[in-house]
């Protein structure tokens, strides 16, 4: 059969393509991945499954999970690829995977496998500031080091950061102040950074790329998005904050009723492949296959050798648990 492969981008374009008849080799896949990433992943996964034609959905963290739990009677989906374990864990989601075993899944650490096989991660991602200097300068103001250092007025209107109900990188960002500083101190520090935010973006990305063109100062972002600014020679610094630096792990699962089970697993074992680590280490800072090296642009962004020692300890199980409440008040808290 003739290799076709497939990046779907918006809901419209997948719901055509579902209406066709489904044919031996196909499936369809949802992820939260990044575009660039996809779009490298699939090339690596095309050369190592030429003969299955993979159909990629990608939306944002909150609305895959939305579509997840509203197709749950009806599920059109054979695989969840690069989601956030927090969003994994909501009950209405994490129902929906069937345990399945990848090959190679015993080379991940307990803490990066689901007890019950319903799914795994080898990648993640943690949250930086990406932190435009010449705007700055402009501006006279120094680099901020944490996320206290953000509440100071010097920095109002200078400050971008996802949505945490649309982005989990948003949501990771304020889980990990929450669950570092507890209730009531977390809470009044969200509030009191809220009259310096610009504005709260769907991506978790985006905040990163405002910022290393100057339209912003200081983007609440992801690490790797800083890293590869630097590395295009944008007038960035990466600062990971000294309080409360939160991760996300970004898992795979196979979705219970797949239309093509068989290729969804082949398409799973793929993602713990040594193609797939290999393509990992030019993508991510996040991860967790040993033996991954480390990329140049790691080194040239200054970002620790040693992730444990700068990482907040997230609890994935409680991010989950509280993550409507916290959503809900966050919106009460920030009126927008």
């Amino acid at each position: 059969m003739k290799n076709r492969l497939a990046h779907i981008a918006a809901p419209l374009a997948l719901s055509a393509l579902l209406a066709a008849p489904a044919w031996s080799g196909e499936i369809t896949v949802y992820s939260a991945l990044e575009d660039e990433e996809i779009a490298a992943y699939l090339e690596a996964a095309q050369a190592e499954l030429p003969d299955v034609t993979i159909n990629v959905l990608r939306l944002s963290t909150g609305d895959l999970g939305a579509r997840l739990i509203a197709e749950s009677a009806n599920p059109q989906a054979d695989v969840l690829w690069g989601f956030a374990v927090t969003n994994i864990l909501n009950p209405a989601i994490y129902d929906l995977l069937e345990p399945y075993a990848a090959e190679g899944v015993e080379a991940l650490d307990a803490q990066y496998r689901d007890a019950d096989s319903r799914w795994f991660a080898p990648i993640g991602y943690m949250g930086a500031f990406c932190v435009n200097t010449a705007r700055l300068e402009q501006i006279g103001a120094p680099v901020p080091r944490s996320w206290a250092d953000l509440t100071d007025p010097v920095y109002q209107g200078e400050v971008v950061m996802p949505d945490p109900g649309s982005s989990g990188t948003g949501y990771l960002q304020i889980a990990a102040i929450l669950q570092g500083m507890g209730e009531e101190a977390g809470w009044q520090l969200i509030s009191d950074l809220d009259p310096n935010m610009a504005q709260y973006t769907t991506s978790g990305s985006r905040p990163c790329r405002m910022a290393q063109v100057g339209e912003y100062a200081i983007g609440a972002s992801l690490s790797y998005v800083a890293m590869q600014g630097i590395d295009q020679g944008y007038p960035l610094e990466m600062v990971i904050p000294a309080d409360y630096a939160g991760f996300e792990l970004e898992g795979n699962g196979l979705i219970r009723g797949a239309s093509n089970p068989e290729d969804a697993r082949r398409f799973l074992d793929w993602t713990l492949s040594a193609s797939a680590a290999e393509t990992y280490a030019t993508h991510k800072d996040l991860v967790t296959l040993p033996g991954v090296p480390r990329s140049q642009m790691a080194d040239q962004a200054g970002l620790p050798e040693d992730l444990s020692a700068v990482l907040f300890p997230m609890d994935f199980a409680a991010s989950g648990a509280e993550r409507d409440a916290i959503i809900a008040r966050w919106r009460d808290t920030v009126g927008r």
